[in-house]
């Protein structure tokens, strides 16, 4: 990226906000002769149809990085377009918490000057693989944040026999489990009791929701473990398995889930003043007490 010639706009076409910054994303581009794509969902609704599209996902390898704009959301969905590629990401982040995009709407283009000149650093992010079996079938699927399995769409609590790498952990009874990255760890996984994890950290982080029992707290285990997951309880139980708040499957009991690594990461753009801590700090009061 020392020669940048090119990027990938994915933005969230909902927002006002998106098409309010957009046309200033477009003059810094055409100031600094580099080239922007945009995606099919930005074409449609773009009164401009001179630009170059993606069309499907290997077309992110013409570009040198994409930019997002919305929130965390518009990110994930992203990284999940995205895949093996790597292809860095730079989130631009338009709402009110988002966590991982890294540039506010106050320095969108101080960073990308900074993109420009080469002064950023790459970092990895663990995606987590999941392959759910059912009924002689599987589906192979993947998370950048947690996979959380649930009771579906009934009210009952799961009953879920966890095991890691062929080893029992042990049987929770809860509104269901989360199955995080250290990237998802200030999520849904944090939101349940779980623990922050910094995201160099290789590990995952098993969340129970409201389990049935003070004994079960989580569990932060090596990210080399591969977590299975089944149901032991009546046929009757229906089993929901959704993937980053995006992506949602339904199944009964007789389902298998099994979650490790995934063989890639995805790579975010990052600044030497962007600390993680500082993040925490900022955007979820972290170390702050009361009003001060």
């Amino acid at each position: 990226m020392k020669n940048l010639k090119n990027f990938a706009i994915w933005g969230n076409t909902d927002k006002p906000r998106f098409w309010e910054k957009l046309p200033g994303i477009l003059d810094w581009a055409k100031q600094n002769n580099i080239q922007p794509f945009i995606t099919t969902r930005i074409k449609k609704q773009f009164s401009d149809q001179s630009f170059p599209v993606i069309e499907n996902a290997d077309d992110f390898k013409k570009v040198d990085f994409i930019l997002t704009i919305g929130g965390d959301g518009t990110i994930l969905s992203a990284a999940r377009a995205i895949e093996h590629r790597k292809i860095p990401i730079l989130g631009i982040h338009l709402g009110d918490l988002g966590f991982m995009a890294k540039v506010t709407l106050g320095d969108i283009f101080k960073r990308l000057d900074q993109v420009k000149a080469g002064k950023f650093q790459i970092s990895k992010h663990l995606v987590l693989a999941t392959k759910i079996t059912y009924n002689g079938d599987f589906i192979n699927s993947y998370a950048l944040n947690d996979v959380v399995i649930n009771n579906g769409e009934s009210h009952r609590m799961v009953t879920s026999m966890v095991e890691a790498n062929d080893r029992y952990i042990g049987k929770y009874k809860a509104d269901g489990i989360i199955v995080a990255t250290p990237t998802g760890s200030t999520a849904y996984s944090l939101s349940a009791g779980g623990p922050i994890i910094e995201p160099t950290v290789k590990s995952l982080i098993i969340t129970p929701i409201c389990p049935h029992s003070l004994t079960s707290r989580p569990l932060v285990i090596p990210d080399s473990s591969e977590i299975k997951i089944t149901f032991p309880n009546d046929p009757s139980e229906k089993i929901g398995v959704t993937l980053d708040g995006q992506i949602f499957y339904n199944y009964d009991h007789t389902s298998v889930i099994k979650i490790r690594k995934a063989d890639y990461s995805i790579r975010f753009i990052d600044f030497d003043d962007c600390s993680y801590y500082t993040t925490l700090r900022n955007k979820m009061g972290w170390g702050k007490r009361g009003e001060d």
